[in-house]
């Protein structure tokens, strides 16, 4: 698929587990290798969301309401 400004979209089949298998294209440009752990956030109007590693710091403290260390 080609890049529109950063922006892309891809196809993931559900198994009958409820796997998924994350697109290679998606799993090099975001850097997922296997064994790595994902966070899956999920809203039932926005659907689920599956942020990048490098926002996890920031998304927990959203989660947990810890403020920022200065």
């Amino acid at each position: 698929m080609p890049d529109h400004n950063g922006k892309y979209a891809w196809t993931a089949t559900v198994g009958e587990k409820g796997q998924i298998v994350i697109p290679k294209q998606a799993r090099e440009i975001f850097g997922i290798r296997p064994g790595d752990t994902l966070v899956l956030l999920g809203d039932l109007e926005r659907g689920i969301a599956i942020p990048p590693k490098s926002s996890f710091a920031a998304y927990f403290r959203m989660a947990f309401g810890e403020e920022e260390s200065k």
